[in-house]
């Protein structure tokens, strides 16, 4: 086909396949066949349908567009540069995967606006686009009135075979369908090619009975290539179904146009080569060179795109100022939200206690938090994974959020971590100040891992209840006792995870959880009650750690504690000091926290000329060695728990008064 009889449509799907192509051999490195083969379906979706403003990426009622199979990166790096975005630069494209470059090797939001969410995990996109469309449904049912919609936008995601796959999809996606968001629009790129071949080697279900069953609209597109309409048609059908979420599979071609790569698993995740991307070239009549942008698509679809975009925000922003006037009340909560600014006084009500006070676990200290701050804390939005009475999870002052009552603010998850974690990130990530919490035990934080880590390389400040932290929540035996968990949380970069001693420390790891809305928070919370101790305090968990009980001069002797054993260290110490030794135990809620001091304050509290030192934690010892050093030692659990009750079981490992003494005496000498 000559250039000359290209039509501003093949010329931009083309621009769309050129960029990525050139970008991957420049590189040597990524994915060129889903941004070939999956160009004509983006290309009518960013053209037609996604509301967007490319110089205001940031323009609040935007349609939400999710790469779920973020290995395909460069379509959306392609897109974002042809419809005008200043992020994605034509110099940022040559610079694909190189250091410093905003076209980093897989979706990334903190780096590159424009771009929603963090993706490449196959199947967590889905599940965080099920979370932003969440989040739509829930400020629409709050804030829209009769004669005034603000919150009124789309949740559109280009997902792969890879992400279908993944089980953390179906659970998102079955959710979604159980909530019938329809503003949820999936397109899937049905090009029966993964890694290792054709797909029919591991994958031949019928990925739309699938859908169906789950409760979604689905719709087949059997020629992706080339029928534009039909694929804008499936759109409009997709959008004409309002109960439910719509799946359009959009059968397509790896590597469209490459005469020799073309469906197969060679065009997946490699490079063309010098010579077939010349052949492919030929074979799509694109006589430009590289990183070429033809002139009639930046006069075409470039500068349409800027001009609608901006006429949309204008048109919302005139909306918005009615609004204002007729709700001024509510208009000013929204754009409280929208700041991400913090209610005055949202923490005012969360308790302090003494030890005169009865002694509860701090899972139930954290429902009293979390039902203290709510009232004040209307973003707050967060339920369980089916276990709302064990995790003590309830908001009273919300009904469930459900199908027809989005307005409410207690999430019923059901059974799926994985999916739960995931959606959560992607409220967070939907930047209207939402503030999601998700619950299970503190073990079956492995089935949420992969979400966890990208809560945290993404920035969205998720909330974590983790409960039943130890070997003390006793008779259900090892699979559900964490030895390892709080160890392994502690090793992921941005995470905060916090382990209060008490009911005091569990307000104040409230008060860090909600107040960092760029780090996720685990919250690992005993089954067991505890003693309210006299010198926790709740401002001091925002230090990390901190002397609880002191001893006049140098210490001879530091405990560390962090949780349940913060109270065995202090017991200890009474003794010890009552036997004439000077003993600090300092209280750990955070290592990270502590970790981010100055040095200064650090010395304070871990003299480096104090070397003995004794860390008591109900899980493995691993980690501890930086704070006790190679004088100290740790009470721990370096094997699995067994099936007993707690208290027996504490018992047995060591947690007890008695051998903190003991290690403490053989320290001591």
């Amino acid at each position: 086909m000559a250039v000359a009889t290209q039509s501003l449509d093949e010329l931009s799907i083309n621009a769309i396949r050129f960029l990525a192509i050139d970008a991957v051999q420049k590189a040597n490195s990524g994915h060129p066949g889903l941004p070939m083969g999956a160009a004509p379906m983006a290309y009518v979706l960013w053209n037609q349908f996604l509301r967007f403003n490319p110089k205001n990426p940031n323009w609040f009622n935007r349609d939400r567009f999710v790469l779920s199979a973020g290995h395909g990166c460069m379509l959306q790096y392609a897109l974002l540069h042809l419809t005008g975005y200043d992020s994605v630069t034509i110099e940022d494209i040559k610079n694909f995967r190189q250091w410093g470059s905003r076209t980093p090797g897989h979706p990334e939001n903190f780096e590159t606006p424009g771009v929603e969410v963090t993706t490449g995990p196959l199947g967590q996109g889905i599940c965080n686009a099920v979370g932003l469309a969440a989040a739509e449904a829930h400020l629409a049912a709050k804030f829209n009135k009769p004669d005034a919609k603000i919150v009124d936008h789309y949740t559109y995601v280009i997902l792969g075979d890879g992400c279908n796959m993944e089980g953390v999809s179906g659970e998102a996606c079955s959710l979604a369908g159980h909530w019938g968001l329809g503003k949820l629009i999936a397109l899937y790129d049905d090009n029966h090619i993964s890694i290792d071949g054709n797909t029919d080697i591991s994958f031949t279900e019928d990925v739309s009975k699938r859908f169906e069953a789950y409760g979604w609209h689905t719709i087949h597109v059997t020629n992706g290539n080339t029928d534009l309409a039909a694929i804008a048609k499936a759109i409009e059908e997709a959008k004409a179904v309002t109960d439910k979420p719509t799946l359009i599979k959009v059968t397509t071609t790896i590597g469209y146009g490459s005469p020799n790569k073309a469906n197969t698993a060679g065009v997946h995740g490699a490079a063309l080569g010098p010579d077939e991307v010349k052949l492919t070239r030929e074979s799509l009549g694109w006589s430009y060179g590289e990183f070429e942008v033809p002139a009639e698509v930046a006069e075409g679809w470039t500068k349409k795109a800027i001009e609608t975009g901006a006429s949309l925000e204008a048109e919302w922003n005139s909306i918005f100022a009615q609004y204002k006037t007729q709700y001024a009340a509510d208009a000013a909560e929204f754009e409280r939200l929208l700041r991400g600014e913090l209610p005055q006084g949202w923490d005012a009500d969360l308790p302090t206690y003494t030890p005169a006070d009865k002694a509860v676990a701090t899972r139930k200290h954290s429902e009293i938090c979390l039902n203290a701050i709510a009232p004040k804390l209307p973003e707050l939005i967060g339920g369980s994974a089916d276990l709302t009475h064990s995790n003590l999870t309830e908001l009273k002052c919300s009904g469930d959020f459900q199908k027809g009552a989005y307005e409410n603010r207690n999430v019923r998850f059901g059974v799926r971590e994985h999916g739960m974690a995931a959606i959560c990130n992607g409220i967070a990530l939907h930047n209207s100040g939402l503030i999601p919490y998700c619950a299970t035990f503190l073990v079956f934080a492995d089935y949420m891992r992969g979400a966890m880590r990208l809560s945290a390389l993404a920035e969205a400040g998720v909330i974590y209840v983790l409960t039943h932290d130890s070997i003390a929540l006793g008779e259900d035996g090892p699979t559900h006792q964490p030895v390892e968990t709080i160890a392994s949380l502690r090793i992921i970069p941005n995470l905060l995870t916090l382990r209060p001693a008490d009911g005091t420390e569990t307000s104040g790891a409230y008060k860090v959880a909600v107040a960092n809305r760029k780090r996720p928070s685990a919250l690992a919370l005993t089954r067991q009650n505890l003693p309210n101790l006299a010198g926790s305090s709740a401002d001091k968990v925002a230090q990390g750690a901190y002397v609880i009980t002191d001893c006049e001069g140098t210490p001879e002797l530091i405990l560390i504690g962090t949780g349940s054993e913060v109270s065995l260290c202090v017991a200890a110490a009474e003794q010890l000091t009552a036997a004439g030794r000077k003993v600090r135990v300092v209280s750990m809620p955070c290592m990270e926290l502590f970790e981010e001091q100055s040095a200064e304050y650090k010395e304070s509290v871990l003299p480096a000329a104090v070397t003995k030192r004794l860390s008591v934690e109900a899980g493995t010892t691993f980690g501890w060695a930086r704070y006790v050093g190679s004088a100290g030692a740790s009470i721990g659990t370096d094997t699995f728990g067994a099936s007993a009750p707690g208290g027996v079981l504490m018992e047995k490992f060591g947690f007890t008064v008695e051998n903190v003494l003991d290690k403490a005496k053989a320290l001591l000498g």
